[in-house]
This record gives C-alpha cells, sequence and structure tokens, in this order.
C-alpha cells in the first residue's frame, strides 16, 4: 500500500483518505520587492519537492537588469539563492524550464552559462521556450527541484 493513500473497511464500505501535502512558501534572503507587487511566493515546498517559481533578472528593487546576459546570470543568482533557501542546490534540481524572448540570438549564452550551472552528468530535464513577451524581461527560468534529506 502506498504511504499517503489509507484505506479503511467500515461496514462493506471502503473509505479512501488520502493524505494532502503541505505548501510552505519560500522566500530568499532579501525578498525582492517583485514578489510583493506580483503577488507570488519565490518558491513552494511541497513534501520532499521544491517548486520555484520562474526566476528573472531582477534587481533587487525588481527592475530588470538591462544587458541580456547579466540579467540571465541575475535570473541564475536569483534561482540560486531561492532555492538556498528551500535547502535545496543547483544538484537537486529535476526539471527546468526556461522562457527567451530572442531564443536565436541569445541561445549561445544561455548554453554558456547552463554549462557553468551544470558542468557534468547527470544534467537536469531541461525544456527551452521561445515567447514575445515576459514583463519587461528577456529570460526566465523555473525549477522543481528535490529537497535532499
Amino acid at each position: 500500500m502506498r504511504d499517503d493513500i489509507n484505506l479503511l473497511d467500515h461496514s462493506s464500505h471502503q473509505i479512501m483518505e488520502i493524505k494532502m501535502a503541505t505548501r510552505e512558501a519560500v522566500f530568499p534572503a532579501g525578498r525582492h520587492d517583485l514578489y510583493t507587487a506580483q503577488t507570488y511566493s519565490a518558491a513552494i515546498k511541497s513534501d520532499n519537492l521544491l517548486f520555484v517559481s520562474g526566476q528573472v533578472g531582477s534587481r533587487s528593487d525588481g527592475t530588470p537588469e538591462p544587458d541580456f546576459e547579466a540579467q540571465a546570470r541575475l535570473a541564475f543568482a536569483n534561482l540560486e539563492a531561492t532555492l538556498r533557501a528551500g535547502g535545496c542546490s543547483f544538484d537537486d534540481i529535476i526539471d527546468v524550464t526556461t522562457f527567451n524572448t530572442n531564443p536565436e540570438k541569445d541561445f549561445g549564452t544561455i548554453m554558456a552559462i547552463k554549462a557553468e550551472v551544470f558542468p557534468e552528468a547527470p544534467y537536469p530535464n531541461w525544456t527551452a521556450l521561445g515567447v514575445n513577451w515576459l514583463a519587461g524581461y528577456d529570460f526566465e527560468i523555473k525549477v522543481i527541484a528535490r529537497i535532499p534529506d
């Protein structure tokens, strides 16, 4: 029997009880104004997983870093701070989704940063999407990580 499902037999009636995972909001130190202004959590802990919201290259006041490479590096730095706040590191990432407003032009820059952050296998799953709008940003990265024991 799975740990998260408890089947009880009462007078020939089966009752299924499903334990609901708890959710805990996670914010990095020096919480960015962007989270408050846009009303979302940097990440949510649920059981042994950390679901990290899309991280952008925002300065502490919530404004975008104008240079693309600097913006992408800042997005990864913001991601790292959020992972740390949730008890994780880059090594704990299972799944990555990135969004880019000009992937054809910026792909090389992202791949170079990716090689620095994930220098060896096993690499996380990665889905890269080209989009036409990111609220003033050019790059965004969201991840799912396992929380180490």
